[in-house]
């Protein structure tokens, strides 16, 4: 399989400007979401391996645009029915896709038959033309209980590599990321990804992309000082865009509102739309208006 820039110039990495991706749009469940990475300053309170991928891919590209629709808890056929339908519309050239973890970790589902259903979402994808990255879960094995699933992965993961032959679409393998073994990789639950471990991760889908990056092995990179015009034209975003809204809902919805994603709508990665998760002041933020991404009752600790 090869990128559009690996045709270009095979086995090279480019400028992080050459790239041809203008439009990023990330799916899936509290893997893509960013949970394990906690960023006070991204919109959702989170950071995650897809907005570090975003921040490389917007270098010296004026016009990208990054929207995340990932929600955690949601499981393969709730990700292809809420999630491809708006991605599609947000007409993105780069998609990446990961989803039935939940159904593997929890479910204890039938791999083939998740197979079959990331193989029809993959090929709606990449028949509008999008470059589509998919991932081989990580190797479980040394994990307590979650060992007893290792199996069930491997076979999803075999399954995943034919789907991406199948259709062209880009592997990143986190099986073979042997770094990801390493104890510090791993949030205290043992089933996220820490800082460290998305900032690999995002390492990894950068090289599978063949992109040219500042990013270091074992090196988290801190996301960009803000001065102070650009922290108050952050403050005015977030109180038009949060406060008021969540205002609103609290008077006519006191109770609990549904899950959305943290970046609904294609936007500038830094700058305009890249909103603090709370306020200087410590009122709660609530993501951008968008249709609630509902999930069923969650097992205990489902991510």
């Amino acid at each position: 399989m090869t990128t559009p820039m690996q045709e270009q110039r095979p086995g090279q990495p480019v400028d992080p400007g050459q790239h041809p991706w203008h439009r990023f749009v990330a799916l899936g469940d509290s893997f893509t979401e960013g949970v394990g990475d906690p960023e006070p300053m991204n919109q959702g309170g989170l950071r995650g391996w897809a907005d570090r991928v975003a921040e490389e891919l917007s270098a010296r590209q004026p016009d990208f645009a990054y929207a995340n629709l990932a929600v955690r808890g949601l499981r393969l056929q709730q990700i292809l029915d809420q999630q491809v339908g708006p991605a599609l519309a947000a007409m993105p050239d780069l998609v990446t896709l990961s989803a039935g973890g939940n159904d593997i970790v929890f479910r204890r589902s039938d791999p083939d038959k998740l197979a079959e259903k990331i193989d029809a979402g993959v090929e709606q994808l990449t028949r509008s033309g999008a470059t589509v990255v998919l991932f081989a879960g990580p190797d479980w094995g040394t994990t307590p209980v979650f060992g007893q699933i290792r199996g069930k992965v491997a076979i999803l993961n075999e399954n995943l590599h034919l789907v991406a032959a199948r259709h062209g679409a880009v592997m990143v393998d986190l099986w073979c990321l042997r770094d990801l073994t390493r104890p510090g990789m791993w949030d205290p639950d043992r089933l996220h990804f820490s800082p460290l471990g998305h900032h690999t991760i995002a390492l990894g889908v950068l090289q599978a992309l063949a992109v040219s990056h500042s990013l270091e092995p074992l090196q988290p990179k801190a996301l960009p000082p803000r001065n102070w015009k650009e922290a108050r034209v952050g403050d005015l975003a977030w109180a038009r865009e949060y406060l008021v809204p969540w205002a609103i809902r609290q008077v006519r919805h006191p109770t609990g509102a549904p899950l959305v994603p943290k970046r609904p709508r294609p936007g500038p990665v830094f700058g305009h739309g890249h909103l603090p998760a709370v306020h200087p002041a410590g009122l709660p933020a609530e993501p951008l208006p968008a249709e609630p991404l509902s999930a069923e009752p969650l097992s205990l600790n489902e991510a």
